[in-house]
């Protein structure tokens, strides 16, 4: 029987372990300019031995330096008359500048203060612009509520995702009553939806999202169509009584043919959406029984239709770029800058370093200081680590690139991380988050510095051609095709090989589909 005891054995193994201080580099390294200041303001706030050199504000230091050689200036000087204010303490006096008893209380003040809150903006949303409708109109509470459960339905892009089953359960869930009364108020409420602005809300899928735009451009046209018969009056275009007739009918044939569109493209959508992606108007027309000339009118008339009405309300934030990097030309030489503008220059505090050394600081303070001396000198040389090795980036880039920078995209040439980083001598992750969300400052405008980072393809002479190349080169021969005649992927691969580039047919229908460029017969118009 073997029994159970406690053994020492010796493991040697290899293991990476990150210190607090690499790590604070790798995420130093991977920010941006904004999100830098960002990080260097919260660390002053939080570390009190870093300091902001602001060159126009002398430092606390420099005035203490200046206060020290006064005094001593003063001591060698003949002592002056006494001044009677030398006697009063100016720091309690500042600090206590009123009675106590006339003094407003902190927390009065703070209540008589408007909240920070109100001083804030945001964009309008979706839901409340529908909800800002809605408090517009006198509702029944019932509805008011069921109405106000559907716009919280309502996804992004204002399509009502929700199955009627589910609604119904989830408004049956808050009040007893039948089925087919929650049914009933629910199909209200998503009508009345439907009927707010923008048109197409509350759609269940596309076919009705644009239906409920063509009826809702149908309504209006009929009013302003019945206003103008109004205004025009009764009146006769015979014999040249009316010297305006002729431009009335042709007014009026714009009308009806503007009418007539809306509704084919209403039939079009409500029985042959499918057969709109085809772009065959032939088929359309064949299909709806209209003619050719109809059905190109209403698919025109589609096109004007929003398939996203929701987005309008929910488009997302702008992001503020700032470049890192300049690249400037000086003479015959391209320069890289940093661009180090509104960035704080820190420093170390002079009076936490004498407190260190003065013999009355406690053992607890001066520990303190340490450890905070520690980190702003650790934050420091990852700042200037991260500066160094983004320059270092930016001098290959340039120095590959220079065509690109002279003369446009169509000189970019292909370069890889890996090659980068061999050349500067650290690690691929490490260039990859030198130019990751980081932008800079080119002739060809404000380019992103992994833009310049791409794979290539043979091309003319032996050489290398980026893949972003290639693309816009295959948008281009799609872009200049007949529309009636569009270029298979056979054809363009042909074409490009013409120009020295190896591609095979299945490589173009890949770029092709990254483009989201439809197919040869997708993309072929019948008229």
């Amino acid at each position: 029987m073997v029994l159970l005891q406690p053994k020492l054995n010796l493991k040697v193994a290899q293991r990476q372990i990150l210190t607090p201080g690499l790590m604070q580099m790798v995420s130093v390294l991977a920010l941006n300019k904004l999100e830098l200041k960002e990080m260097i303001d919260a660390e002053m706030v939080e570390n009190p031995v870093l300091e902001e050199i602001d060159e126009s504000v002398p430092m606390l230091d420099q005035m203490a330096s200046r206060e020290e050689h006064l005094e001593r200036g003063a001591e060698e000087a003949v002592a002056p008359p006494k001044d009677v204010f030398s006697e009063i303490d100016f720091g309690s006096y500042f600090q206590e500048y009123l009675d106590p008893g006339f003094r407003t209380q902190p927390e009065y003040e703070e209540n008589e203060k408007p909240s920070f809150e109100n001083f804030l903006s945001q964009p309008t949303t979706l839901s409340d612009h529908l909800a800002w409708q809605l408090g517009a109109l006198t509702l029944d509470p019932l509805l008011r509520a069921a109405t106000e459960f559907i716009i919280g339905n309502l996804d992004e892009e204002g399509y009502l995702t929700a199955s009627e089953e589910e609604l119904t359960t989830a408004i049956g869930q808050d009040r007893q009553s039948e089925r087919s009364t929650d049914t009933d108020l629910l199909r209200r409420a998503i009508d009345l939806v439907q009927h707010l602005d923008p048109a197409g809300v509350g759609a269940r899928d596309l076919r009705e999202c644009l239906l409920l735009q063509i009826a809702a451009q149908q309504n209006e046209f009929d009013q302003l169509y019945a206003r103008r018969a109004a205004a025009s009056g009764p009146g006769s275009d015979e014999d040249g009584e009316n010297p305006h007739g002729s431009f009335r009918a042709e007014a009026e044939a714009q009308l009806e043919e503007r009418r007539r569109s809306m509704e084919v493209a209403a039939l079009i959508v409500d029985r042959h959406l499918h057969l709109l992606q085809k772009r065959d108007v032939k088929d359309l027309a064949r299909a709806a029984q209209v003619t050719p000339e109809e059905a190109h009118a209403g698919v025109e008339f589609i096109r004007t239709l929003d398939p996203r009405p929701g987005r309008v309300y929910n488009r997302e934030q702008t992001r503020l770029i700032e470049p890192d990097v300049v690249f400037v030309k000086r003479g015959a030489e391209w320069v890289v800058a940093m661009n180090e503008e509104d960035l704080p220059s820190l420093r170390l505090s002079r009076r936490y370093r004498q407190m260190l050394v003065a013999d009355g600081t406690e053992k607890e303070v001066k520990d303190y200081v340490k450890e905070r001396f520690r980190s702003a000198l650790q934050l420091m040389r990852n700042i200037a680590q991260r500066k160094s090795t983004i320059l270092r980036t930016c001098d290959v880039i340039v120095r590959r690139q220079q065509d690109f920078l002279e003369n446009g995209i169509e000189a970019l040439r292909p370069m890889m991380i890996k090659e980068v980083a061999e050349e500067i001598g650290v690690h691929p992750s490490t260039v990859s988050r030198a130019v990751a969300n980081k932008y800079a400052h080119t002739p060809q405008g404000v380019i992103e510095l992994r833009f310049f980072f791409s794979e290539g393809s043979n091309g003319p002479e032996g050489a290398d051609t980026p893949l972003l190349v290639l693309k816009r080169k295959v948008k281009k021969l799609i872009d200049e095709e007949d529309p009636r005649h569009p270029l298979t992927d056979d054809q363009l691969a042909a074409m490009l090989q013409a120009q020295g580039i190896q591609l095979t047919r299945r490589t173009v229908a890949k770029y092709r589909e990254d483009l989201n460029i439809p197919s040869t017969h997708q993309r072929r118009r019948r008229d």
